[in-house]
């Protein structure tokens, strides 16, 4: 490799930039570490994995909600040029086995409030492989410090930095490969609409399992500011944490956004100077009262495939554009397409991204791959138009997805569940209103003759497969299910049950 190839493929360590910096790099339940003390401890986590057999190049799986276990495994990872694959804590441990098999994970970190369903994970993985992954728990921020640290000195922007599992319309979840230049991309692009400041403290009451959360917790290296990390949402201690602790950035979805809004009385101080929406169109009326409290709100559309931000409405044109998600961010190219190539401002389509914050592909699913990238794009399967200005407009996230409390439900995934019961003949999911998630799923079922359905048993049944937010909330039982003539499922015909 020449030296033009050698700069355009490297760059210097992000934590090392900063390693001598006072500065909080990270906040979590009233502690904080510097960017001196961040960098000296994933060193040496890095040391105490590499020590029980963790290497560069290899999958290390991570099942926490701690913040600090979170974020010092994520860069210890990164020293040690292995591949972060992030859990979803809320999956049940048979979804969880499938996503360590499909990665070919060779170590499981956990924390403490995570050993019973991490044993469950590695006892299943072990009845069906040889040798199941290394396992290693971390209380908090404890760990051998005998260990010699490892570090080094550049990242490599074309490595795979972690695999991102996002659903799928199977039902099987599909591992977004996220690069290093994913990162850096989305991190400059996002820079550039939202601004930095030396005093930007950006909170984020997402899982960090998300490539919302994560992307704080990254970024916030990349510009040398404070990420602030809550355990869970609340949205008491969310509205504390803007009028008293100097948060200037928080990361929310629509639900959360009026649960705080709901729990304040008093202005938000001046020191707030972005509220990003994400986690899919906001309702209208949100947006209304969020204009009147003089909320400063950016509606911003995204997708694990872009790495988080596509487009982000800015403040300056939130009266104006009032209802978009904004123009594409500097370096993604957004362009909405029809059966025959793309369509005009105004005219709704499929959304297409390319650009450097978008994926090269999912691991291990190349007919996936040949369904999402065609032709130079990323096809987002989510509807939408862009006016005349370039604003865009997201119409649908997806057509059947459940988007309940921040989280995506795909009823292809619920409806496989259900029919998995012996008494079930057909299955049908959709997302209902619900003035606290937004949506809940929805089901209606077909049961086998002469058979009285056990609700509180079916629930209990997908319990065992699914995790708890996808788990129909009501479900009734027709006679049969409404179909097209080529036995398509009429999801939105559903509907008419509830």
């Amino acid at each position: 490799m020449n030296m033009t190839e050698w700069v355009d493929t490297h760059v210097p360590d992000w934590l090392s930039q900063q390693r001598g910096s006072k500065k909080v790099a990270i906040e979590y339940e009233g502690e904080f570490w510097t960017y001196g003390q961040l960098y000296e401890r994933a060193g040496r986590l890095a040391g105490y994995l590499a020590s029980l057999g963790a290497q560069a190049g290899e999958r290390i799986a991570l099942l926490a909600r701690h913040g600090l276990v979170f974020a010092n495994t994520v860069h210890s990872i990164i020293q040690l040029e292995a591949i972060l694959v992030p859990l979803n804590t809320r999956l049940s441990a048979t979804e969880l086995v499938w996503q360590l098999r499909d990665a070919g994970v060779h170590m499981l970190i956990y924390d403490s409030d995570h050993r019973e369903l991490a044993q469950q994970v590695v006892e299943s993985l072990r009845t069906s492989v040889a040798a199941g992954p290394i396992e290693v728990e971390l209380d908090g921020v404890h760990w051998n410090e005998d260990e010699l640290p490892i570090y080094h000195e550049y990242i490599v922007l074309t490595a795979t930095q972690s695999l991102m599992y996002t659903s799928g319309t199977t039902g099987r979840p599909k591992a977004a490969r996220i690069s290093y230049k994913n990162q850096l991309w989305g991190a400059l692009g996002s820079a550039l609409r939202l601004g930095v400041q030396p005093d930007d403290r950006w909170l984020t009451p997402l899982p960090l399992f998300h490539v919302g959360g994560q992307s704080v917790l990254l970024r916030s290296v990349i510009y040398g500011t404070t990420a602030v990390v809550h355990a869970a949402f609340d949205p008491v201690k969310v509205n504390q944490a803007l009028c008293e602790q100097g948060v200037t950035l928080v990361s929310v979805v629509p639900v959360m956004l009026s649960r705080m809004l709901g729990e304040q009385t008093e202005p938000y101080p001046n020191t707030l100077r972005n509220v990003l929406l994400g986690g899919g169109p906001a309702p209208r009326l949100l947006l209304d009262v969020c204009i009147q409290q003089h909320v400063p709100v950016s509606q911003s559309y995204g997708l694990t495939e872009a790495n988080s931000q596509v487009a982000t409405l800015s403040i300056e044109d939130s009266l104006r554009k009032i209802g978009s998600a904004g123009r594409a961010l500097a370096f993604t190219e957004v362009c909405i397409m029809g059966e025959d190539g793309p369509v005009d401002p105004y005219q709704e389509g499929e959304i297409v991204l390319r650009g450097p914050t978008v994926i090269t592909g999912y691991e291990n699913n190349p007919e996936a791959d040949e369904r999402a990238f065609r032709n130079g794009f990323f096809y987002t399967g989510d509807i939408g138009y862009v006016d005349s200005e370039g604003y865009l407009y997201v119409l649908d996230r997806r057509a059947d997805m459940i988007v309940s409390g921040g989280e995506n439900v795909y009823p292809a995934e619920v409806e496989a569940t259900l029919l998995a019961h012996e008494d079930i003949m057909d299955a049908g999911v959709f997302g209902m209103p619900d003035e606290r998630f937004g949506q809940l799923p929805f089901a209606v079922v077909k049961v086998r003759l002469g058979v009285t359905l056990d609700i509180a048993e079916l629930k209990k049944f997908c319990r065992k497969h699914i995790a708890g937010y996808k788990i129909p909330r009501k479900i009734v039982c027709a006679a049969e299910l409404p179909r097209n003539a080529s036995g398509k499922l009429l999801r939105r015909e559903l509907l008419k049950w509830l």
